[in-house]
C-alpha cells in the first residue's frame, strides 16, 4: 500500500499542478442549475489561486437569462457575499417570505387608494390637478401659440422664384 499511495499522491500532485485542482459540486437549485467551487490552490509557479464559485446553468445561452433564473441566496453564494451555501428549505422560506410581502404591499395599496377616493369625494383633499404641457422648452414656439398642426401647402400656387423672406426687423443689419 506504501508504494501505490505514493504513487497516486504523485498522480494527483502532477495532475494539480498541469490542471489545477478539480471543481466540486456544492448543490443544486429547484431550476436543475448546478453550483460548483474550485478550492483554493497553489500552482507550480507558486502562485496561490483564490477559491472560485461558478454555476452551469441549465440554459446555457447568456442572452436568455433573465432575472430570478438564479435564486438570490445562490447568486450571493457565488459572489462571495455569504460564506455557505444555501440549502433548499431556506431558498423555499425566503421566497414564500417574498410571496407574503408582494401581497401585503399591494394590499396596502389598494387601501390607499380607497382611502385617497373617499377623501377626494369628501372634498377633504383637493384632487390633482392634470397638466398638459405641448411642445418642449427648446421649440421657438413653447409658451405661446402653437403653429397650426396640419401643414398648409402651396403646390398649385408656387411659383420658382417668386418667393421672398419677410421683412421683419430680426434679419436686417443695421
Amino acid at each position: 500500500m506504501g508504494r501505490g499511495w505514493q504513487a497516486l499522491q504523485a498522480l494527483r500532485a502532477l495532475r494539480l499542478r498541469l490542471l489545477g485542482p478539480q471543481k466540486e459540486l456544492v448543490g443544486t437549485d429547484q431550476f436543475g442549475n448546478k453550483y460548483y467551487r474550485v478550492p483554493q490552490y497553489q500552482t507550480s509557479a507558486g502562485q496561490i489561486k483564490p477559491e472560485r464559485r461558478f454555476v452551469e446553468a441549465v440554459n446555457r445561452q447568456a442572452y436568455q437569462y433573465e432575472m430570478g433564473d438564479f435564486p438570490t441566496e445562490w447568486e450571493a453564494w457565488i459572489r462571495k457575499k455569504r460564506k455557505d451555501p444555501p440549502s433548499i428549505e431556506e431558498i423555499l422560506k425566503n421566497e414564500n417570505y417574498r410571496q407574503e410581502m408582494k401581497q401585503k404591499v399591494k394590499d396596502v395599496l389598494e387601501k390607499d387608494k380607497l382611502l385617497q377616493a373617499k377623501e377626494y369625494k369628501e372634498g377633504l383633499v383637493a384632487e390633482p390637478v392634470q397638466t398638459q404641457v405641448k411642445g418642449h422648452a427648446s421649440a421657438p414656439y413653447y409658451g405661446k401659440n402653437e403653429p397650426s398642426q396640419d401643414p398648409t401647402s402651396t403646390a398649385s400656387t408656387f411659383q420658382p422664384g417668386s418667393w421672398m423672406p419677410p421683412a421683419s426687423g430680426s434679419n436686417e443689419k443695421k
